[in-house]
C-alpha cells in the first residue's frame, strides 16, 4: 500500500472509529423530583397506522430490506401483526436484535479539494424500518406526556412541538 493510502485509512480509522469514554457527570447535582405518570401501555392500531403514514416513502433501504414505500402499500394488511409486534416489545421490555442492525455509508461531500480531511466526508446510517416506527410511537408518547406534566422549561423550545 502506498503511503497516501495508509494515512487515508488512518485518518478514516480516527474519525469514524473513535474510542468512547465516559462523559464526566461529577459536576451534575442529585436532585430529581419523580412524577408517577399513568398512560395506556399498550400500542393502538391508529398508533401503527398515523406513524407509518408520517415516514418519507422514498428514503434508502435499510437492512432489513423492506422500503418505506413497501410499508405504506402493505399496511393494511400488515397493521394487527405490526401493533401486535410492537406491543410483544413493549411487554416484554425486549428490542430485536434486527431493529437495532443499521448499515452506514460513507459519502464524500461534493467539490471538496483535500479528501485526506476527514470531514470531507458523511456519515449516513440507515435504520431498521420498523425500529423507526416503533421509536417514532415512543417519542409521541414520551413528548405527549412530557407536554401534559409540564415537565420542559418554557426555555426548552427546540425539541417541542408547537
Amino acid at each position: 500500500m502506498t503511503m497516501m493510502f495508509k494515512k487515508k485509512i488512518e485518518i478514516r480509522r480516527r474519525k469514524f472509529f473513535f474510542s468512547s469514554s465516559q462523559a464526566n457527570v461529577s459536576d451534575i447535582t442529585k436532585s430529581f423530583i419523580f412524577l408517577t405518570v399513568s398512560f395506556n401501555s399498550r400500542i393502538t392500531e391508529d398508533e401503527v397506522k398515523q406513524t407509518i403514514r408520517r415516514v418519507k416513502a422514498d428514503k434508502a433501504l435499510s437492512t432489513s430490506d423492506i422500503s418505506n414505500r413497501v410499508l405504506q402499500a402493505s399496511f393494511a394488511e400488515l397493521i394487527s401483526v405490526l401493533t401486535s409486534l410492537f406491543n410483544a416489545c413493549i411487554i416484554h421490555k425486549y428490542h430485536s436484535k434486527q431493529f437495532k442492525k443499521t448499515q452506514t455509508i460513507v459519502l464524500c461531500k461534493s467539490k471538496k479539494s483535500d479528501y485526506i480531511d476527514s470531514k470531507m466526508y458523511r456519515l449516513i446510517a440507515l435504520l431498521n424500518i420498523m425500529s423507526k416506527v416503533l421509536k417514532s410511537i415512543m417519542i409521541k408518547r414520551l413528548s405527549d406526556i412530557v407536554e401534559t406534566h409540564h415537565m420542559l422549561s418554557n426555555a426548552q423550545m427546540r425539541v417541542r412541538c408547537k
